[in-house]
């Protein structure tokens, strides 16, 4: 581009013109001609902007009040910032500029209507490979009419002056004055659906995955972090679906007359997914196609219109190799933490920061953090930036992993968790905690020691009970000879020996990706056991293998961290939340097998909470499983929040649940049962533990669920199963060799209970 005027079409850009259009507008016009598809629109050249500033004096005046500006000071910052945007938006637009805008305008619009356009802003130090300014400057939606086109433009210009736009400038050592602004007009994408997409992994910078995040309507919600979106990663290459988190939206930002405004969305689409998944690949394979285009890895934002998937953005991902945060030393050592996490979000930026929580409710608080706290907001947008940059850590209670303070966390190389939900309720000012952003999780204090658990065996005999006798089974080999017993089905079905069998970790399936034979295996397996056990249930704990285990197997050193205590430690649905694409592999191979065998339903091991459990749910949604009428969901109950929260867990959709008493008495009576120095307290029959049986056995009666047991002591304790009838458990599984003598004892207890 030679001449330089006012206005330019998006067709005669490319990414060479970024002193002319900014980063974000020689971005949009290099996709035009790649043929990628972008909404039609064209830039307000920097020319434009250059003029104004001379027209109006401006220059001189801005240059005087930003040096003498101390940006680490919020106030003194935001009253420069207020006295620069007033002295822009109050002057006089150059008569050449508004002809060429409104005739640009009027081109794009056609002949007999004025369109509504989305106008933003584009900066010359924006977007680029060492420096991303996302959120920094306006983007202005729905806006209609030649002199509202104009005065959008300006507001536009007087962006690149906002406190966040200033301080990131200073922060980046970028001098004001060789910051130019160009603003970008284009038809308006009514977007159904929109997100964001990284063809990397943005928060362990894997390089073989794309991610992409998805809210209902327009697409600031994302970036403003005012909801948590769905996510979807997606393998390189194959274009599998690895995992999708499926989270509920109850607002929206659409267009409302002639305002874009927040609107509730409809309570039936509020827990849908965003996407299909076919939609989900289309994105993928546009994302591996830029990266491809660019040679390096892609931040881009996308809307879904009608059925037509558009490009409204890319820039470079700026985290790349940046150094993550450590662990906080304190005078007496390193900080030590508490196995179970206080709180669980999403993870958004690696790291670990421990420090004092400084709890903000808006922008106007920053100057309440100082050096080394841990930042805490309902959510963080631009205007945090200076009190971030002082952070160890970031927490929100909204927001997703793409949402503009995970970007900038990254970017300062600071640990970052969002969409907690609860943040700011549970940690109170004081507080010391430590942010493990890598895994999305807040804890307290110090540690806990327990350790692990197993289970023991006994006999077999004949007849039909009203209380079902399920057995508990994980070798593939033996489902033929025990279906042939006296049973109604498989109670617990142990995916360790079938996963173990694959023989290489899940995650290093994935890497290599072999996750297409991982299914496979897991599949075949679990088919062996439905059509043995065909018209019976077969209830499939999901893996529920402890670090220490997962460690073992061919690859499990490289993904598995060592845990003091690995039994209270990283598993069961925590693990599932953490890891959903390993969890994805079962799911897909229990829906593989029920295409033909509807028996197979689903049991959740150790779930810590209603929130964790509503997460585990959530993923299992997003396979299509509870489609099937068949299916059924169920969770073990082996904690004592399980027993005592038991109505909430009910609430978040469960058809049953089994107590798993090994592990509910050794955490109810705080014993060891493989310790022997202790293993004598260890009492599967103490008053304690019955009232908790009894507690879950009524509120499932009680909410019209089934109760079952499915651990060691029903399979040893005739007295403690008629018990357990008499209260109205409606089944127990029990080890192969104690169906028999189980079946008999129910049938007496039934017997005398009727009588």
């Amino acid at each position: 581009m030679t001449a330089r005027p006012f206005v330019t079409f998006l067709t005669n850009i490319d990414k060479e013109d970024i002193d002319v259009v900014g980063g974000k507008g020689a971005n949009l016009g290099e996709m035009v001609k790649a043929g990628f598809p972008v909404p039609a629109g064209f830039a307000v050249t920097v020319a434009a902007y250059e003029l104004f500033l001379e027209q109006n004096n401006l220059g001189s005046q801005i240059k005087n009040i930003l040096k003498v500006t101390n940006v680490d000071n919020p106030e003194e910052l935001e009253a420069s910032s207020r006295k620069i945007q007033k002295t822009v938006v109050t002057g006089k637009i150059p008569e050449a500029v508004g002809k060429e805008v409104i005739a640009g305008y009027k081109k794009l619009s056609g002949l007999f209507t004025a369109k509504l356009v989305a106008v933003r802003s584009s900066a010359t130090a924006e977007d680029l490979p060492s420096a991303s300014f996302a959120g920094q400057q306006a983007t202005l939606l729905n806006i209609k009419g030649e002199a509202n086109l104009v005065n959008a433009v300006r507001e536009c210009w007087a962006s690149l002056f906002t406190p966040r736009a200033i301080f990131y400038r200073e922060e980046n050592k970028i001098p004001h004055e060789k910051v130019k602004i160009s603003v970008i007009v284009q038809k308006m994408v009514q977007s159904q659906v929109s997100g964001v997409m990284f063809t990397v992994d943005p928060v362990s910078n894997e390089k073989d995955k794309i991610v992409i995040e998805a809210v209902w309507g327009l697409g600031e919600m994302i970036v403003q972090g005012s909801v948590v979106p769905d996510r979807y990663v997606v393998q390189k290459e194959t274009f599998d679906i690895l995992s999708k988190e499926i989270s509920e939206q109850p607002i929206q930002l659409i267009k409302v007359g002639s305002q874009t405004k927040e609107a509730k969305v409809p309570e039936k689409a509020r827990q849908l997914q965003k996407i299909s998944n076919e939609q989900i690949i289309s994105l993928a394979i546009l994302g591996d196609k830029l990266q491809k285009h660019y040679f390096f890895p892609q931040d881009i934002e996308w809307a879904l219109e009608g059925k037509n998937l558009f490009i409204v953005q890319t820039r470079p991902v700026t985290t790349m190799g940046k150094k993550t945060a450590e662990v906080v030393k304190t005078e007496s050592g390193d900080v030590k933490v508490t196995q179970a996490p206080i709180l669980t979000g999403s993870p958004a930026s690696p790291g670990i920061g421990t420090g004092t929580v400084k709890v903000l409710k808006s922008a106007k608080e920053i100057s309440k953090v100082e050096k080394g706290d841990i930042l805490v907001a309902p959510m963080t947008s631009p205007d945090f930036v200076p009190a971030m940059r002082k952070a160890h850590a970031i927490v929100t209670d909204a927001g997703g992993a793409t949402s503009h303070a995970a970007i900038v966390s990254r970017e300062l190389g600071i640990p970052c968790v969002v969409g907690t939900k609860e943040a700011t309720e549970k940690l109170k000012d004081g507080m010391i905690v430590t942010v493990d952003g890598q895994k999305g999780q807040v804890f307290l204090g110090s540690k806990i020691t327990l350790e692990k658990k197993e289970e023991k065996e006994e006999k077999p005999v004949k007849a039909k009970t009203a209380t079902k006798v399920y057995v508990n089974l994980a070798d593939p080999e033996r489902a033929k000879e025990i279906s042939k017993l006296n049973v109604d089905g498989v109670g617990l079905l142990r995916a360790e020996f079938m996963i173990a069998n694959i023989g290489i970790h899940p995650k290093e399936a994935i890497k290599r990706k072999e996750q297409d034979k991982f299914i496979n295996k897991l599949a075949d397996d679990l088919e062996i056991f439905c059509k043995a056990f065909k018209g019976k249930p077969v209830v499939y704990r999901a893996t529920d293998f402890k670090t220490n285990e997962y460690r073992d197997l061919p690859g499990g050193i490289y993904w598995e961290p060592k845990e003091p205590n690995p039994m209270l430690g990283f598993r069961g649905a925590f693990r599932y939340i953490s890891n959903p694409d390993v969890f994805t592999l079962e799911l897909t191979a229990i829906k593989k097998v029920r295409e033909q065998y509807k028996n197979l339903w689903l049991m959740i091991p150790f779930v810590r909470s209603p929130g964790e459990l509503t997460k585990v749910r959530r993923i299992v949604a997003a396979e299509g499983l509870f489609a099937s009428p068949t299916f059924k969901f169920w969770m073990m109950v082996e904690l004592p929040v399980n027993v005592i929260l038991m109505e909430e867990f009910i609430k978040v959709g469960i058809d049953g649940v089994s107590v798993g008493s090994n592990d509910l008495t050794m955490l109810i009576e705080g014993t060891d049962r493989d310790n022997e120095t202790v293993a004598t307290a260890f009492d599967e029959r103490s008053p304690a533990v019955l009232w908790a049986l009894k507690r879950v056995v009524k509120t499932c009666t009680k909410a019209g669920i089934t109760s079952s047991i499915c651990g060691q002591a029903p399979s040893t304790y005739d007295d403690l199963v008629s018990e357990l009838v008499k209260m109205g458990i409606t089944s127990v599984s029990v080890n192969p060799d104690a169906v028999n003598r189980v079946r008999n004892v129910i049938l007496d207890t039934e017997r005398k209970v009727i009588s």
